[in-house]
């Protein structure tokens, strides 16, 4: 199957079957493996990316219905010289350690913002975390670095939606 994906400001040509997921076309095709794949099952967050501002777990989403959407993956957010707020406070904070589970939480961390705004509360990051696994970190930081991020998104103005 034909189809044309707009991911990251950009419009990718990419051809699979029908039933490929977004996350293979992301990684095998496109070369953005920034999107993890850590559990098969759905319920980790690795591979969570923005489709028209809201994050999906692209383990769970077809290629073709992303098509007419817009996709935001980790690379698509900042550069390394001008990170994104939410990116710049996971590093100042050391909300990563092997970094694997790091590029979903940020997005979940965007999608955190977008349903609640930039007024965070540790309890309320903590609660909406669920579905979003690391095996190495404990969360602390994880969750101070969502609050940060989202402090910094107000104080210049960006928006959730990257």
């Amino acid at each position: 199957m034909q189809m044309t994906l707009t991911i990251n400001g950009k419009a990718h040509g990419v051809e699979a079957p029908a039933a490929t997921l977004l996350v293979e076309v992301l990684r095998d095709q496109l070369g953005l493996t920034g999107t993890h794949i850590g559990c098969d099952t759905s319920q980790c967050g690795a591979c969570n990316v923005l489709v028209d501002g809201q994050a999906v777990k692209a383990c769970t989403m077809l290629a073709a219905q992303a098509q007419g959407a817009a996709i935001t993956t980790i690379e698509g957010l900042g550069s390394p010289q001008a990170l994104h707020p939410m990116q710049a406070a996971f590093r100042e904070a050391h909300g990563l350690q092997c970094g694997f589970c790091t590029p979903g939480m940020v997005i979940a961390g965007l999608e955190i913002v977008r349903k609640h705004g930039t007024q965070l509360t540790p309890e309320l990051v903590a609660h909406e975390l669920e579905g979003n696994l690391c095996r190495c970190t404990g969360y602390v930081n994880i969750i101070k670095a969502i609050v940060a991020g989202a402090a910094a998104m107000e104080t210049v103005g960006e928006t959730a939606n990257a």
